[in-house]
């Protein structure tokens, strides 16, 4: 099953459409989903202000299902972020410290390496991103992925965000290009996609000034992909963005996936508030979050994975998010400070048995996969035998 998928999945899906009676209004959206006909921009803010989200959710749990039946994808996988210390100061930010703050900290070398020993016996990804570190240049990180790799050569590296590439070619004077062949060749095997927030200049202006521009992280992300080098992509919203503005930034993501088909997955994310950072934000509800899941499979038909990112959705907002459009659910994480730090209050210790009850609630089958989804394993939790009673026993 290359990438999780039947190999008609559009032909099943336009068969799946035309069974069900759809409201008038949404003909035409239905009608450029059988055929594989790309939604516009108008489309998809007629998506966001559509009145019955039953329906819309209903409309994305039917693309999920033509896509990959019942199947929802885990992997078990550990965050370890390397360094809070961050030349940048975003205002969403609650990771960020700056050099002298009394809590910042900096894994070297040989501390990240001992840490990934703590899970090493049982994951098959370490997931790292972190901050700007106004010393750490290339030397740093392809020393870094060589004694990882050398270590744990069954752990599929994943790391740095498109901003941390930026950071790290600037710091060693080299281009985007020689920045990712040298990581590579080290043993970053993919980027997870963070940073991409809302790909309008103006916007990033307010809520990141000073990361990448729009371009330069659809740039990076179509260097990484020319190298061979799949990512994934996000989208960071409730902050200060419109409809267009999200909207526009699917398309962004959906075009450049249209020229390298680099992107595996998707991963939508809401803005968590808290009283001093960002006070302009406007601040995602629970429908809205599975409102945004379910539109970005139905905009995003050339990417294949939407993923409901439950370190910052929560367990049971991902369970529900499972049923909206949603097949992945992440991993099993182990320990992550970015989200939690951020206000998320999702637990950090689940286990593959955990995991998959979560996908189970939301009337679906729990499938372990590998990182770049090219490996599938139906997941089935042990059977604890039933304790004798003391009668049975005598």
């Amino acid at each position: 099953m290359a990438d999780g998928e039947a190999s008609n999945w559009q032909g099943t899906l336009a068969r799946l459409l035309s069974q069900e009676n759809w409201p008038e209004d949404l003909n035409e959206i239905v009608e450029k989903l059988s055929n594989n006909i790309p939604l516009s921009l108008d489309d998809g803010k007629f998506l966001f202000q559509y009145r019955d989200l039953d329906v819309i959710g209903h409309l994305a749990g039917i693309v999920k299902h033509a896509r990959y039946g019942n199947k929802v994808f885990f992997n078990v996988n550990v965050h370890i972020n390397q360094t809070n210390i961050c030349t940048l100061a975003c205002k969403f930010c609650a990771f960020r410290r700056g050099r002298r703050a009394e809590d910042a900290y900096q894994l070297e070398i040989s501390d990240y390496i001992e840490d990934l020993y703590n899970y090493s016996n049982h994951v098959d990804e370490v997931h790292s991103v972190g901050g700007l570190h106004p010393e750490w240049g290339i030397e740093h990180y392809t020393e870094l992925f060589r004694r990882t790799r050398e270590e744990f050569p069954h752990i599929h590296i994943k790391a740095l965000t498109a901003v941390e590439i930026k950071h790290i070619a600037k710091l060693s004077g080299l281009s985007i290009l020689e920045t990712l062949s040298r990581l590579k060749k080290s043993g970053l095997a993919s980027l997870p996609g963070g940073g991409a927030e809302i790909l309008d200049d103006e916007v990033r202006g307010i809520i990141c000034r000073g990361k990448e521009s729009s371009e330069e992280y659809l740039e990076i992300h179509r260097t990484a992909h020319y190298l061979d080098i799949p990512t994934n992509c996000t989208m960071l919203y409730g902050t200060i963005e419109t409809i267009e503005h999200r909207v526009m930034h699917m398309i962004k993501l959906r075009e450049l996936q249209d020229e390298t088909a680099g992107f595996q997955c998707f991963v939508p994310y809401p803005f968590l508030p808290d009283d001093s950072r960002l006070p302009e934000a406007q601040l995602a509800t629970g429908t809205e979050v599975l409102r945004v899941i379910a539109i970005s499979r139905l905009m995003l038909n050339n990417i294949p994975h939407i993923k409901a990112y439950r370190m910052n959705l929560g367990d049971e907002v991902s369970e529900l998010a499972l049923q909206f459009g949603a097949d992945d659910i992440d991993g099993t994480v182990q320990e992550e400070s970015i989200m939690h730090l951020a206000g998320s209050t999702a637990p950090l210790d689940h286990d593959k048995a955990r995991l998959a009850k979560i996908v189970s609630n939301s009337g679906s089958i729990p499938v372990q996969r590998n990182t770049t989804y090219t490996s599938f394993v139906e997941f089935n939790p042990p059977i604890v035998p039933k304790r004798r009673s003391l009668r049975m026993a005598r």
